[in-house]
This record gives C-alpha cells, sequence and structure tokens, in this order.
C-alpha cells in the first residue's frame, strides 16, 4: 500500500474529525510566517505594519490590494552570511503573504512608506463593493 496515500486519508480523517482548520493552527508553530505582520484596526481606516529588515531596494517588494486582500511579496536578506550560525531568531527568505483584512478597502487611497525596518501601510474602508487588484508603490522615509 502507498504510504502518501496512508498518510493523505490520515490527514483526511484528522480534518474531519478536528475540523477543515485544524492544521492551519500548527502552520505559524511549525514553520513561523515571514514577514510578521501588525494590523491596527480603525473604524474607517486600517494601518498595516511589516517587519522586512535590511530592505535597501523598494522595487524588491511588492505589496498589492484586492477589495478585502492585502499581498506582499519579496525577500528578506540581512545580508550577513559569515561565520558559523549559533542562534538564528531573524528569520529570512523569500516570502509571499496573503492576509484577509476585515473590511474591503479604497483602491484610490492607499500610502506604503518604509522607515527603520517596517513597511507601514495606510487603507481606508470601501463604502462600495467593487474590486480590483492594485498595486501599491513604497516611499522611503528618512530617519529623522
Amino acid at each position: 500500500m502507498d504510504p502518501f496515500k496512508q498518510m493523505a486519508d490520515w490527514r483526511k480523517n484528522m480534518d474531519h474529525f478536528f475540523g477543515d482548520n485544524f492544521w492551519n493552527e500548527f502552520e505559524n508553530i511549525i514553520k513561523p510566517t515571514i514577514p510578521q505582520i501588525n494590523i491596527y484596526q480603525h473604524e474607517h481606516e486600517l494601518l498595516c505594519i511589516a517587519s522586512i529588515p535590511g530592505l535597501t531596494d523598494l522595487k524588491k517588494i511588492e505589496i498589492f490590494v484586492d477589495h478585502t486582500t492585502l499581498e506582499l511579496k519579496g525577500a528578506i536578506d540581512i545580508g550577513y552570511s559569515d561565520g558559523t550560525v549559533v542562534k538564528e531568531e531573524i528569520l529570512q527568505g523569500v516570502f509571499e503573504r496573503s492576509i484577509t483584512l476585515p473590511y474591503p478597502v479604497r483602491q484610490d487611497k492607499i500610502k506604503a512608506t518604509y522607515q527603520n525596518g517596517l513597511v507601514i501601510i495606510h487603507l481606508h474602508r470601501l463604502i462600495s463593493d467593487e474590486s480590483s487588484r492594485n498595486k501599491v508603490s513604497i516611499q522611503l522615509m528618512d530617519d529623522n
């Protein structure tokens, strides 16, 4: 018997028993997602903050907004690879994240800035139900 089929059957039974989202709870424990993101909700505005250290070329990150979805694509590279790693807590690598927003957002009123290793994205609530994917440009802010 195929061991991979047995594993798929086992997972299917676990999904049925615990619910479809059971494995999603373990995904971040097994492999933490990058970049780390905080989202702050106000009545008509969202503030999304993504931790992306070492970004020197803003063209190496892409941000897309579509109705109720925020997508971030790029790579985190702190630029240090010498020596033997003793402890590694700063996650690096290529990432692609898609986050469901709590409400639809406007396409014409989006602002993204980068400062001190953080991408800060301001989004504003959409009253209409239209949907269109929109690429967002990032502005470099001075450290002052």
